[in-house]
């Protein structure tokens, strides 16, 4: 997993409250097993006027010039801002692949759905929960096309151009995660040797657990 100190970029406003986890990936995306590949695909309803599937090359479909990641100068945003209750819905973790691939780092939104908000630390995507009226003043912030943030995992802080500065908290062992790039995969590979060692010690002490039975 990608780690994560210090990032700066583009902020996406996305001004909606309660975006569930199939505006953020549609099902039919969900078919692959594969971790990565999602990018095109993120808000897929909202981002393309015709229906798409995972067959269809994206280049030939046509974008809505409405949606807010179709807008001169989002482009290539990298801090999502959002409502209420972001991620909600299923618990598809296929949402925060997408996220992630296509390039976000950062999410900040008053609340997240628990699972959504579980999902983006075992991806390297930094969920920062922030008080509604702190949101609504870095959207208001947005207005200017050109906005840029830079979110500090080390220190806990979000600082704009303007010279304000945000706390924000977060539980530590997921920001020490994230800070070394562990999951718990990777966590638990570092303790191979002593999982190995029990397994060991179990088989001599007990190896009637390890009889094949035809």
């Amino acid at each position: 997993m990608q780690a994560f100190t210090t990032h700066t970029g583009t902020v996406l406003p996305f001004d909606r409250a309660n975006v569930d986890t199939d505006a953020i990936l549609p099902k039919q995306y969900l078919k692959s097993i594969k971790k990565f590949g999602y990018g095109d695909w993120l808000f897929d309803d909202l981002r393309y006027l015709d229906e798409g599937d995972a067959e269809t090359d994206t280049s030939t479909r046509r974008k809505n010039p409405d949606f807010i990641l179709n807008k001169p100068g989002c482009g290539d945003s990298s801090i999502l801002l959002a409502q209420d209750n972001f991620g909600c819905g299923s618990s598809r973790e296929h949402a925060v692949w997408a996220l992630r691939d296509y390039g976000f780092r950062v999410v900040i939104a008053p609340s997240f759905a628990d699972i959504f908000y579980n999902n983006c630390f075992k991806n390297g995507i930094l969920p920062v929960t922030l008080p509604q009226s702190v949101v609504d003043c870095l959207l208001a912030l947005r207005e200017d096309s050109n906005f840029t943030m830079t979110v500090d995992l080390e220190k806990c802080e979000i600082r704009t151009g303007t010279g304000a500065i945000w706390e924000f908290k977060i539980d530590p062992s997921r920001r020490q995660n994230l800070l070394s790039g562990d999951d718990e995969i990777s966590l638990t590979l570092r303790e191979s040797s002593r999982i190995a060692d029990f397994e060991a010690t179990l088989k001599a002490s007990e190896p009637w657990l390890f009889t094949e039975i035809d």
